[in-house]
């Protein structure tokens, strides 16, 4: 079923409408693990290479975007590459103002002089750059492996009902085989996949160029493996506490434990969220 307003699809997925639901790394720590569902993430389906920015109007380095207000969604990974790009630049929030602007908005507000600062993703991102005096000043290819889109699934109903997680997997890598580069499908499947999300054929491919998908099962699972993976996963944990994300309990960025296939991030007894490469590993083996 698509849902038309990403968070809330999230926020259906943990109240339990669903079952399983697609979502980046920060939201599955921050909505279903936060409130308390226990949720796996058995697909990693890619991570944003580029798709992820922050636009300065007349200004053409990071550093120029101290003292200014930055319209953003606020709590977003958008908000999340932004603390992170303040890092690279010695610079921290404090030095700067965020602006809570709905996406839906972005475009519109960014033509008005008032507005000097954007942090967005693609499509929005690439329609802001097309006007004049815009300059991409930091993207999520400088935080590679950050900002990853994934199938999280409730941990209960994965566990009572295995197949479940095998149609998924299997539907996921069927769809990436006939999208890639190459396939003698991948227009059609690209240009139905543009047209369900809004753009067209173009649109769409400009978001793949800057998305690195992982089109084989081995990469995904290589990617879970790596010891990337928990360190990212700290960070997010820090931002998400930083910024209220974790509940009104958390006392600390480790309240709630992350468990990944080389170490748990966070409180060994309580694990919320699950990076569960085995499924991905069978397809990888031809064994689903």
């Amino acid at each position: 079923m698509q849902i038309n307003d990403y968070i809330e699809s999230i926020n259906q997925y943990t109240v339990g409408e669903f079952d399983a639901c697609t979502m980046t790394n920060m939201d599955a720590l921050t909505i279903p693990a936060a409130g308390g569902v226990d949720s796996t993430a058995l697909i990693i389906g890619d991570f944003s290479n580029g798709n992820d920015g922050i636009v300065l109007k007349g200004v053409d380095s990071l550093e120029g975007i101290k003292g200014q207000s930055v319209n953003l969604v606020e709590l977003s990974v958008s908000h999340y590459m932004l603390a992170r790009g303040l890092e690279t630049v010695g610079l921290t929030e404090r030095d700067i103002r965020v602006v809570n602007t709905s996406d839906a908005d972005m475009v519109a507000i960014s033509t008005t002089p008032s507005v000097t600062a954007i942090a967005t993703w693609n499509p929005l991102l690439n329609e802001i750059l097309s006007q004049d005096s815009m300059n991409l000043v930091f993207d999520s290819s400088k935080i590679p492996g950050e900002i990853i889109d994934l199938l999280v699934v409730n941990t209960d109903t994965l566990n009572q009902h295995p197949e479940l997680g095998k149609a998924l997997v299997g539907a996921w890598y069927e769809t990436l085989a006939m999208m890639q580069e190459g396939a003698e499908t991948a227009t059609t499947a690209r240009t139905a996949m543009a047209e369900a999300s809004g753009t067209d054929l173009a649109g769409y491919e400009a978001q793949l160029a800057s998305t690195l998908m992982f089109y084989s099962p081995q990469e995904a699972v290589e990617f879970a493996l790596s010891e990337t993976l928990p360190n990212t996963m700290q960070k997010v944990a820090e931002f998400s506490f930083a910024h209220g994300l974790l509940g009104d309990g958390a006392p600390d960025a480790g309240y709630i434990g992350i468990q990944t296939p080389s170490a748990i991030v966070g409180n060994p007894d309580y694990v919320q969220l699950r990076f569960d490469p085995s499924v991905m590993q069978l397809a990888a083996d031809n064994e689903l």
